[in-house]
């Protein structure tokens, strides 16, 4: 891995061969090159990576390269096309793999081993391969073979179980909570398992299930099951304990403010904010006990006051006295945020196709290292002869007779 210096990145000197598509697997990937690795994605213009073919598009115009979602999880990276389909082409993967340190793939358990790329082929490629393949439901056991999608698996966790209104039944959240959790594990155990390989010269097979990895996000549900054998109640926006917890209306059309109020230090803090100092004498609000169990005519209180002022005086007032809130961002406010453009959270480098958008970068400041996106995503395909050659040390006449095969699409 990278030396001393600040320009040197972490994972500098480290390649990954990235076989990873849709989410969770990019999620995945991507952390690894904004830590320096040089990360080859290998596609197909005959399956593209299905994110290439979904919305939003730059200016609302399909095409595999014009994909704001692909473009996203895809910064920092290399592009080849592979026609996995055609032996040569699986000849050029393994012979990418003799020359990288990392493989990665979050296709359903067997994928790579019918395609002649599991783990026992490439091993006796380079014996010291570091190989993750993060799965719906992991390598072995019953369900090894069941496709898995990111929705699939948050009732599959419970977490709509726990999601939704009191008396309601169980809610979908809208959010693929599986995929981006399973890709930062995956990341994480990469990183370990590149350290271990460090100190003892081992490669190793990283089989990771992504239902697995994403039970952690109901922990305490989960807990709350093997400790005391009950099943949380749903409860929309409020905490199981802790009061006042929630979102209130501003004097903006739909505009909200949230507040959370984790201490009777903040409670009074809120009632300093409000000019409503008599709410922390009150009875029914003196203690968390006490306003959790009159949560009703707590917020009508809160409520009361919030619609009477516009979300940012509502959030400085609230901030000033210590009080945690913020205003409900929309997407164009998060892009617009002035604490995440100081921090120069968001990229906009130049694309070839669809031109300079922005992109949400790394989110790690590093002491002595300038980690940060460097590279845009890539056309498809756009490094297939450079890697072929630079990497690979594949002559001109191989690289044609590839390509005059079909193994190259």
């Amino acid at each position: 891995m990278s030396g001393d210096g600040r320009d040197a990145l972490p994972l500098a000197g480290v390649r990954v061969a990235d076989f990873t598509w849709v989410w969770a697997g990019p999620v995945s990937t991507l952390q690894l090159a904004l830590l320096g690795a040089d990360v080859i994605k290998v596609e197909s213009s005959l399956r593209l990576d299905t994110t290439r073919r979904l919305p939003p598009w730059a200016e609302d115009v399909p095409g595999a390269n014009h994909a704001g979602y692909f473009n996203q999880y895809s910064q920092q990276k290399r592009s080849i096309s592979l026609n996995l389909k055609q032996p040569e082409a699986v000849q050029a993967a393994k012979d990418l793999v003799a020359a990288c340190d990392v493989v990665a793939d979050n296709f359903s358990a067997g994928v790579m081993d019918r395609a002649g790329l599991g783990y026992e082929a490439l091993r006796r490629v380079k014996p010291d391969v570091i190989v993750v393949s993060f799965s719906g439901y992991g390598a072995t056991g019953p369900k090894a073979n069941y496709i898995a999608y990111g929705p699939v698996q948050v009732p599959m966790i419970g977490l709509a179980s726990l999601s939704g209104y009191p008396g309601l039944g169980p809610s979908e959240i809208g959010l693929s909570y599986g995929d981006p959790n399973a890709g930062l594990h995956a990341a994480f155990a990469v990183l370990t398992a590149l350290w271990h390989r460090q100190e003892t010269g081992e490669g190793q097979f990283i089989d990771m299930s992504q239902w697995e990895a994403a039970i952690g996000v109901v922990s305490e549900a989960f807990m709350d099951h093997a400790m005391n054998g009950r099943q949380p109640a749903r409860q929309g926006n409020r905490d199981q304990r802790q009061a006042p917890q929630g979102v209130f209306p501003a004097a903006e059309e739909d505009e909200w403010v949230a507040v959370a109020c984790w201490s009777d230090e903040q409670w009074h803090g809120l009632c300093a904010a409000s000019g409503r100092a008599e709410l922390a004498r009150d009875p029914r609000f003196a203690t968390a006990a006490a306003r959790k169990q009159h949560e009703d005519e707590l917020e009508a209180a809160i409520t009361e006051w919030t619609r009477g002022r516009s979300w940012s005086e509502t959030v400085e007032t609230l901030q000033r006295h210590g009080v945690p809130s913020y205003h409900v961002l929309s997407n164009r406010g998060v892009a617009e945020d002035e604490q995440l453009n100081a921090r120069g959270v968001f990229s906009e480098l130049e694309h070839p196709e669809v031109g300079a958008r922005r992109h949400i970068g790394a989110p790690w400041r590093f002491g002595t290292s300038d980690v940060r996106v460097r590279r845009r995503a890539p056309l498809l395909g756009e490094h297939t002869d450079e890697v072929l050659r630079d990497v690979l040390g594949y002559d001109a006449a191989h690289i044609a007779a590839l390509r005059a095969c079909g193994a190259l699409e």
